[in-house]
């Protein structure tokens, strides 16, 4: 993932707001602004932060950069995992910055629904100006039962990011 703009970024997280006891999963190959953004922003609020780091490099040094950490968190993950919940942990925010294959998105985002809390949000960001790509993750979106989807696509130069709502009693 190539770098985010920091200050974009901050705008894109001020929509995470000051609600106490939250919880961020971000999956992830790399992107050091995006990472270290998160960190920065959660460790202050005590936010639980946890990068499912899903290529071993990254896993590596990403885990000893933040081995000290109160809020963050470093899991090695596969993407085939049967099933991505935790310790029964839910997230008030998931973070996508990794390629998923188009045969994998739906099964991605119904494995991902499961972990985010009623009325939590997916952020996913997706190549600038990929039109095609866009309206795919649209429509999973709204088939795997996330509603309220949008796209912000004049925030960042390399990115768009499309940010759906998982609603209560909806879906698996």
């Amino acid at each position: 993932m190539k770098n985010l703009e920091k200050d974009k970024l901050e705008s894109l997280l001020s929509i995470m707001g000051d609600n106490p006891l939250q919880q961020i999963v971000h999956f992830s190959n790399g992107g050091e602004t995006l990472v270290d953004m998160l960190h920065h922003y959660c460790e202050p609020k005590a936010y639980q932060y946890e990068i499912n780091a899903i290529e071993n490099t990254f896993y590596e040094e990403t885990k000893e950069k933040f081995k000290n950490s109160q809020t963050t968190v470093v899991r090695n993950f596969s993407l085939e995992r049967k099933s991505y919940l935790i310790q029964a942990k839910q997230y008030n925010f998931a973070f996508i910055s990794i390629d998923i294959q188009d045969d994998f998105k739906e099964d991605f985002l119904r494995r991902v629904h499961r972990i985010i809390l009623n009325a939590g949000n997916i952020l996913i960001f997706i190549p600038k100006s990929n039109i095609s790509e866009r309206y795919r993750w649209i429509d999973l979106l709204e088939e795997t039962y996330y509603v309220a989807t949008s796209t912000i696509d004049d925030l960042f130069e390399h990115y768009d990011v499309i940010i759906s709502k998982k609603m209560h009693g909806w879906g698996s």
